[in-house]
């Protein structure tokens, strides 16, 4: 029972290494770069002239003179309660939002501090803990807090031998080298779709489940992956610093005006590996993908339909309602699309983004481009 309580939670103990990582920007770094594992072991040669207490490397000891001076740099923004360490303030923010994710199978207490859960499950058992002395971050074995050590020290002892890029954990060095294999171990068990990381099939299984547990403070919409969350919320800022030197089009992200520097040279870096038909996008490949698998994750809830596309689906709704809205600031004409509002603002810009790779003609609409390549190719338009 005991073993089985902290098998169930240790994907939130092994996240917890990324989320409650050291702040380097407040605590001074370890001086020595090249320190050695072996000294973080055994070596204590940073000592505190206050109270005589050794310590292994130089960070640990400035972070124990906080305990001295009583400075608490890191300051709840709910509460104003200050703390010395900001993976405490980080652990002290779950009880405002109320979050319990850590639960004992032998006693059923439920927690929702990671190093209190760890602790309190040895208590059934009375095994030992390891507890970093840099930070106090408890951990179930010692090899794992040996390598979160490594952490506070800067220390990336695995090297990728195809690119070099080094890393804290075997685990991570071992995922990376999928990028270079193009490996895919993990097949969702719904529509066999395969990814390299377990996380990513974590959140694809959300397109199944229609699990959206990531909520926008501003509106109440929901996502199912954080990422989108996160794009979401510059909506309502409409923040949008990266422009593309083509056309001048502004976005919320850099990875969208990567992807929109594609439309302007037409590459299309993205295959599906069941047709080879290619995309610029991935996530139009990911669409595309459905048409073989014949997947509609996406249901209207007023007549129960399904889309194999969320864009798809927003545009049904709009055959329920009689509701337009996007409205053109210039003639104030509405539309219940805003893909069909973009087009009608085109007519007041004379703006033709839309171009011809075989001549170079432009358009202002891409069902126009459309129309101009049947002349390249003699195919004859189709009935309207």
């Amino acid at each position: 029972m005991m073993e089985a309580s902290i098998k169930a939670n240790e994907p939130h103990l092994l996240s917890d290494l990324n989320v409650e990582a050291y702040d380097s920007g407040t605590n001074a770094q370890c001086s020595d770069t090249n320190i050695q594992r072996q000294n973080c072991k055994n070596d204590k040669t940073f000592m505190c002239d206050v109270c005589r207490k050794a310590f292994t490397l130089k960070s640990s000891l400035n972070k124990h003179y906080l305990i001295h001076s009583g400075e608490k740099p890191f300051v709840c923004v709910v509460c104003n309660k200050a703390f010395r360490n900001r993976s405490n303030l980080i652990r002290h923010s779950r009880t405002h939002k109320n979050e319990k994710t850590f639960s004992c199978d032998v006693c059923k207490e439920v927690f929702h501090d990671r190093s209190k859960f760890i602790q309190h499950c040895r208590s059934h058992t009375n095994e030992e803990s390891f507890s970093c002395d840099i930070c106090n971050k408890v951990f179930l074995y010692k090899s794992t807090m040996i390598q979160h050590i490594a952490t506070h020290a800067d220390e990336k002892p695995y090297s990728c031998d195809v690119c070099n890029k080094q890393f804290f954990h075997k685990g991570h060095l071992n995922e990376h080298l999928r990028t270079h294999t193009k490996e895919k171990p993990y097949s969702c068990d719904v529509c066999s779709k395969k990814f390299s990381w377990k996380t990513n099939l974590k959140t694809h299984y959300r397109i199944h489940s229609n699990e959206k547990p990531f909520v926008c403070d501003i509106c109440s919409k929901t996502f199912s992956r954080k990422a989108d969350l996160k794009t979401h919320i510059l909506t309502h800022t409409n923040n949008k610093p990266f422009s593309c030197d083509v056309c001048s089009k502004e976005f919320s992200r850099k990875g969208h005006l990567k992807e929109h520097y594609l439309t302007h040279t037409n590459e299309k870096p993205y295959s599906c590996d069941v047709c080879s038909k290619q995309f610029s996008r991935k996530g139009n490949l990911n669409e595309h993908f459905r048409s073989h698998t014949n997947e509609k994750p996406y249901s209207c809830d007023v007549c129960n339909k399904n889309f194999s596309r969320k864009g798809l689906l927003n545009y049904h709704y709009h055959t329920h309602t009689d509701i337009k809205p996007y409205s053109c600031d210039i003639c104030g004409k509405e539309y219940s699309h805003k893909g069909n509002l973009n087009a009608h603002c085109r007519t007041h810009s004379k703006e033709k983004s839309f171009i011809c790779v075989t001549c170079g003609e432009t358009f202002s609409r891409k069902g126009l481009l459309k129309e101009h390549y049947r002349s390249h190719s003699n195919e004859k338009p189709s009935c309207m």
